[in-house]
Order: structure tokens, then sequence, then C-alpha cells
């Protein structure tokens, strides 16, 4: 994981953790550091959705608990594809379409289910890319899903191995710590296309 910069010194990276079941079965736990030292705006935006502090406009909490990982991207994918699925506003700047064995998996659609969803803690549908310093040069990075720039809202993905043609499309604001192998249980889960065939929820979430 590259980066151009150090990140904000004194400043503690929260740690946060997902308990995820596979139809009804419990997969494991996976905990992630934040970034707040360098994406401090995209990582509260983040922990908060797994604290469920932020409240919705009938006052309950909302965020990540019971919500689902809805894509899986694994198998036979190409470049030029998995990036028109983040990308859908554009064709991009692609020149290759090389095969690539895996990609990621992606969540936090906690308002629809399906990715169509977009929330965040600061009033607005969406918030601006914070930086792109951090680059997606290896597996197990939390990045944000977008809809083009400047369109973070809630949903996020961890790459399952590097993928260097998001850099400077998507940020970067964490990394799983421990519980890897329960990403790679949810990549390896049956899907129908990409939708996993049996739901992956999030029981359970919060700040360790």
């Amino acid at each position: 994981m590259a980066d151009d910069g150090a990140g904000t010194p004194g400043v503690v990276n929260p740690v946060v953790f997902f308990d995820l079941v596979l139809g009804g079965e419990p997969l494991g736990r996976i905990k992630m550091e934040l970034f707040a030292d360098n994406t401090p705006k995209t990582a509260e935006n983040f922990r908060q959705y797994c604290t469920g502090e932020t409240k919705n406009a009938q006052g309950y909490p909302q965020g990540y608990k019971g919500s689902k990982f809805h894509r899986v991207v694994s198998g036979s994918c190409s470049v030029a594809l998995c990036y028109f699925h983040l990308h859908r506003w554009g064709r991009g700047n692609l020149i290759q379409s090389r095969q690539i064995k895996d990609f990621m998996i992606q969540g936090g659609d906690f308002l629809n289910g399906d990715g169509t969803g977009s929330a965040c803690i600061y009033g607005t549908k969406a918030f601006a890319d914070e930086n792109f310093k951090l680059k997606h040069d290896t597996a197990g990075l939390l990045s944000m899903a977008n809809s083009g720039p400047n369109s973070n809202g809630c949903q996020f993905f961890i790459t399952t191995v590097p993928t260097p043609f998001l850099n400077n499309k998507h940020v970067i604001f964490g990394k799983v710590v421990d519980g890897m192998d329960v990403v790679r249980k949810v990549e390896n889960t049956r899907t129908r296309g990409e939708k996993p065939a049996t739901d992956v929820v999030i029981a359970q979430s919060g700040e360790m």
C-alpha cells in the first residue's frame, strides 16, 4: 500500500469490526483499522455506520448492522468489465482488458441492499473524494465504492487482490487487520452473477 504522504502525527486510528453470517451460520469476525490519520472524514463516516450512532430522519440508528454484502466479484473478470461495474458514469480510461481471477467484495447499502442506496453522516447523499494518497496495491484494503467523482456515501469494498486500475478513482480509508480468512470465505461463496446465492449479512458491527 504505497503512501504519497505521511498521516497526521498523533492521530489514533480506530479499529472497527463486522461479525458475518452466511445463511444464518456464523462466518467469523473481520477487524478493520480506519485511516483517520490520512482520510479522517471518510474514516469517520464509516466508523459511525459501524457503531450505529448516526440516526435517520425518524430518529432510529442506521448503519451496517443487518446489511448485506451484495456483490462478490470473483472467478474470471476482465479489468475493463470490473471497472465498468464500479464506474457506471462513464467509460473510463482503461485500455487493457486482461483477465484477473478475483477482485473484491462490496457492501454497505443498508438503504436498499442492492447497490443503489447512498447516504453519509454529513447531511447529504454523498461527499467529496478526500484524497488518493494510498494505492490499491494489495488485498485487504478498505475503499469507497462510488458512482463517479465525489460521490462517496455508505458503500465500500474490500480488495481481494491488488487492483491498480482503481487508483486515483476510489478513496482507500482502511485495511483488514484480522479476519482476512473471513473475507476469503465471502469471496468464495456461491454467487448468481455477482450476487451471493445465500445472503452474507453483517450480524453485528461496532468499534473495538
